[in-house]
């Protein structure tokens, strides 16, 4: 009889949640219900067990955290990354400083496996108001065509304008503002 030699299967491990800090060090708050309660979790590696909601939580070694969560947060999607293209007055043409930027925007999209752009066009406050819509959609459109890639199709683009809304600098109306001329890129 070698069942009476065998020993049991280890339990299995316990589900528990745990507060990371953010990429920029900063730490938000987790609340986790249970039927014992409340357990606010506030600090950096600050966990509780699941099944002890309510009850006394711990603090969590790197050292957990990676065995417990090293294959999960290998594969987390990059950050988005922002960028701000600007325009020479009254027309869709980039200044020359942005024309080089567009070799970054380029490299971050290319660097994504499956990127998601997302093309804002902004105008100042110079001229009519439906103009400017205009003017940002075509100032977006361009950019848009700028960063075509294969890995780019019409699903994961999308291009919208703001017009005079949403201004950078604000200002009063009909006034030329240089940094409120742009458009402004997310690359998820």
């Amino acid at each position: 009889m070698l069942a009476g030699c065998a020993s049991p299967p280890p339990p299995p491990p316990a589900s528990y949640v745990v507060l990371l800090d953010n990429d920029d060090g900063s730490i938000g708050k987790v609340q986790v219900s249970g039927a014992k309660g409340v357990t606010l979790l506030e600090t950096a590696r600050a966990g509780t067990l699941l099944a002890n909601a309510g009850g006394a939580g711990f603090v969590a070694s790197e050292e957990q955290i990676k065995k417990d969560f090293g294959a999960v947060l290998a594969i987390r999607p990059k950050k988005p990354v922002n960028f701000v293209l600007y325009f020479e007055s009254g027309g869709a043409r980039l200044t020359p400083e942005s024309q080089r930027d567009l070799a970054r925007v380029l490299a971050e999209v290319e660097s994504r496996d499956v990127p998601d752009i997302s093309v804002i066009g902004h105008t100042d406050t110079a001229g009519d108001a439906q103009l400017n819509e205009k003017l940002g959609l075509e100032r977006a459109q361009l950019v848009s065509t700028l960063l075509q890639s294969p890995k780019l199709t019409a699903a994961n683009v999308t291009v919208e304008s703001h017009g005079e809304k949403n201004l950078l600098v604000p200002t009063p109306d009909n006034t030329a503002e240089p940094r409120n001329r742009r458009v402004e890129i997310t690359v998820r």
